[in-house]
């Protein structure tokens, strides 16, 4: 097809300025002809299957902090939920490189494909952690710490199916980046807050040990929440280059 023919297919008035420069006027068509390609829909479902995923998991972590039984039951949950995680991320990995029109920057299909799986990563850490420690007892602040874990898990689920329509969405993306960067900072202060809490209790008593694995457990749910906030900023800047 030759210029003045991509010229009628834009009609009168399109923003694009044309010109005569046969790189720019290449650049255009290419964009104009990717413009009619159908884009990959894909991606969607894995981002979705993923955060469903992760939601498990982190549901699953919350309840291994009720001890008891919960505790070998719901670790396995953990541990599945993490496998079916890494098999939808190879999944958009590898349509990633086999896809030819993707829905929005290959660069940032990975890079939130890969948050979204360091998340459920950490989880699975720290719930090996926690058998590895034999650790049976939780305090509030640590529930309260796997409560916002589930939180921020539901604000991912709840914000993926959005990239659909960025343009259309980009409020409500921005306003799920900005709780997630919330309760990142609460979840700051329920780690210091319980940390401090151990050291006091168990400095009375002399018993190092049990400070150092209420420090594990504080640390390992600290970097969950911390990853949720990676993706929250890979979100936001999505966004940001969409709108």
């Amino acid at each position: 097809m030759g210029i003045e023919a991509f010229r009628a297919c834009l009609g009168p008035g399109h923003r694009y300025q044309l010109s005569s420069t046969p790189a720019v006027e290449g650049e255009l068509m290419l964009q104009w002809f990717q413009a009619l390609m159908p884009k990959e829909e894909k991606f969607f479902e894995l981002f979705s299957r993923h955060s469903r995923a992760v939601v498990a998991g982190a549901v699953a972590l919350r309840a291994m902090m009720e001890g008891g039984e919960a505790l070998n039951r719901n670790y396995q949950i953990v541990m599945d939920r993490e496998h079916d995680a890494d098999n939808a991320t190879r999944d958009v990995l590898i349509a990633v490189r086999r896809t030819f029109i993707t829905p929005f920057d290959r660069g940032n299909i990975r890079d939130l494909i890969t948050s979204m799986d360091n998340a459920i990563d950490q989880m699975q850490k720290t719930a090996k952690a926690i058998l590895l420690f034999e650790v049976t007892a939780f305090t509030p602040q640590m529930k309260d710490m796997a409560d916002t874990i589930v939180k921020c898990a539901e604000l991912v689920q709840e914000g993926v199916p959005l990239l659909r329509s960025i343009g259309t969405e980009a409020g409500r993306l921005s306003s799920i980046s900005e709780q997630i960067s919330a309760l990142e900072g609460h979840a700051d202060e329920m780690h210091d807050k319980g940390l401090r809490d151990s050291y006091r209790a168990n400095a009375a008593g002399g018993n190092a040990l049990a400070f150092f694995v209420g420090n594990e457990v504080y640390d390992h749910l600290e970097k969950v929440v911390d990853r949720f906030d990676d993706v929250a900023n890979i979100l936001h800047g999505i966004v940001i280059e969409h709108v």
